[in-house]
């Protein structure tokens, strides 16, 4: 059991899913580009800053579950934000998807309705 306070400090959001791909030489990892509706500065030669839109890479371990990773494209599903980024075979992660799997081998990621926008935190 966790407290009420060590739950608050799990940041999960809604993130559209850029990208996916086979990591090689691996059987289970996908590489995931996915969009939080995040900024970051950029600063160009003269000095002049400017916000530009940023995306994150997520491993994950759902491979097996998505022959062809391009379904998972323009998906947007929940993910815990706010963990330290990880190396997973060469691959920073930086994030982690919600999904759920039984002994029956059913599989879903866990998807907000459309309603919901990138970068939405969960409440």
């Amino acid at each position: 059991m966790i407290t009420y306070e060590d739950f608050k400090k799990v940041e999960i959001r809604a993130g559209k899913i850029v990208s996916a791909e086979k990591i090689p030489e691996t059987d289970k990892l996908l590489r995931l580009v996915v969009d939080f509706a995040e900024k970051k500065e950029l600063v160009n030669e003269a000095g002049e800053k400017s916000l530009v839109p940023s995306v994150r890479q997520i491993v994950s371990g759902i491979s097996a579950y998505f022959p062809d990773p391009a379904v998972l494209v323009g998906k947007i599903c929940m993910f815990v934000t706010n963990l330290e980024p990880r190396m997973i075979k060469g691959f920073e992660s930086n994030g982690m998807l919600f999904a759920l799997s039984d002994e029956n081998g059913n599989f879903s990621t866990l998807e907000p309705n459309s309603s919901i926008a990138p970068g939405t935190l969960a409440k």
